[in-house]
């Protein structure tokens, strides 16, 4: 191809690209100036919490006691810093209305100042997901090699940030931060889902909890685990109605064993246990256990059934 006929092609594909009705949906028009979410800004907020939330287990491997104030002290101020930024990037982001940015930026470095006041009660509430996959595994030989290890713990920890920012009004950054732990560990939590105290999620590959999800205390699931819609009502021009409750709510002391799909708004009474491979559509009262019919031992003799 020659020169000529190389420049004629890129100007038809870039015609092409821009026609308008190919955009549909699929343009966001930035303003200039307007900050843009930052995938590694994000991962460092994530690890900058995580180091804050489980110190001398992410980033610094040399703090003591005496060095650990002053670690935290700095991290805080990092984190500060970033967060407030990526926080304004979203708000940008979804600034349809125009809103001047400095008062953007004012409305972003309060929602950090708040994210920042709720790092103790979020280790608080964390320390108990440690507790519950220790004491969920036999083979767990101590906290630290959950924290260290085990992968629910990146998961929750990502979700319980996401959650919280999700709560203080951020826009896109709590699903960025919930999609990247979904790469990172294979376990799919919306940000929206709420999620009570003493959580844990054995092995974890493949466990789906959506969007309105209610999870009480003392939950545990298994990997495979589906926690997901069943269908979704249509408005008049056949689109699906958005931000209705259409997930499961599983209240205290429920376990789910692997591959498990519970879907729709229906309700998981307490101590209840659902087990593997299990299709359910249904409310289940308190102290139940579903389980999959017997198999049944089928022999054929001369060609015919039984």
């Amino acid at each position: 191809m020659s020169p000529n006929e190389l420049d004629d092609l890129f100007t038809q594909t870039v015609s092409r690209l821009s026609e308008p009705d190919s955009l549909h949906g699929l343009f966001h028009e930035h303003n200039d100036g307007d900050p843009l979410p930052s995938a590694p800004a994000l991962a460092e907020i994530v690890d900058l919490c995580r180091s804050i939330l489980f110190p001398g287990f992410y980033r610094k491997s040399t703090l003591n006691s005496k060095t650990l104030p002053y670690h935290i002290g700095v991290s805080l101020d990092r984190l500060n810093h970033l967060l407030t930024q990526q926080v304004l990037a979203g708000l940008c982001f979804q600034n349809t209305e125009k809103v001047p940015v400095c008062q953007l930026a004012e409305k972003a470095q309060t929602i950090t100042t708040e994210f920042i006041k709720r790092l103790p009660e979020l280790r608080n509430i964390l320390a108990t997901d440690v507790e519950a996959a220790y004491n969920g595994d036999p083979a767990a030989e101590s906290y630290s090699e959950i924290i260290s290890c085990y992968p629910v713990i990146k998961a929750i920890s990502s979700h319980r940030i996401a959650h919280e920012l999700l709560l203080l009004g951020v826009p896109l950054i709590p699903r960025i931060i919930s999609e990247m732990a979904h790469s990172e560990t294979g376990i799919d939590i919306h940000p929206g889902a709420q999620i009570g105290h003493h959580f844990t999620i054995d092995h974890g590959t493949g466990v789906v909890i959506g969007a309105t999800c209610i999870i009480g205390n003392n939950v545990k699931l298994y990997q495979g685990v589906t926690l997901g819609a069943k269908s979704f009502p249509l408005d008049n021009n056949g689109n699906p109605i958005k931000g209705i409750a259409r997930h499961p709510i599983l209240e205290d002391y429920v376990t789910v064993y692997s591959n498990a799909s519970i879907l729709g708004r229906i309700t998981i009474g307490h101590h209840s246990t659902i087990g593997g491979n299990i299709w359910l559509t249904h409310d289940v009262p308190p102290h139940s256990r579903i389980l999959q019919s017997k198999a049944v031992d089928a022999s054929f003799n001369g060609g015919l059934g039984i």
